[in-house]
């Protein structure tokens, strides 16, 4: 199964259905269902805006998986600023900024450790392996 590490907080932020656009420099033609990877470091300045514990979330670990349906690509700062509820980020417009556009995310009960991965990656990853059935 396909798979992306997330750093945190974001990685949370699209568990827990806050964040539905992520942001990437980079475009895929991939659309289905991924697992998401939270990477072992958190953004300490992020998670403190957003009142997430670094600590309490899970790091270097599968955490869970969301359903990637399409691509956006920003053509403009108006465009971002546009969608900002949905991708959270900072700051102004980025140079060749693309969205994945998620829905239907689902955390595991217990992460499953393990090292992530630039871009997307496989994993192989049974129903049913850790204590959810994903």
């Amino acid at each position: 199964m396909k798979c992306l590490s997330i750093r945190q907080p974001f990685a949370e932020l699209i568990l827990s259905g806050r964040k539905t656009i992520e942001l990437r420099s980079w475009s895929t033609s991939f659309r289905g269902w991924f697992l998401i990877h939270a990477s072992g470091r958190a953004d300490a300045t992020a998670c403190k805006a957003f009142g997430i514990d670094p600590e309490a979330v899970p790091r270097g670990a599968i955490a869970g998986k969301a359903f990637l349906y399409d691509v956006k690509e920003y053509g403009n700062g108006r465009e971002f600023a546009l969608d900002r509820s949905r991708h959270l980020a900072a700051g102004g417009y980025p140079r060749q900024r693309y969205g994945f556009m998620l829905k239907g995310a689902e955390r595991l009960a217990r992460p499953a450790g393990m090292r992530g991965r630039l871009g997307f990656f496989e994993v192989e990853w049974a129903r049913g392996e850790s204590n959810s059935d994903l």
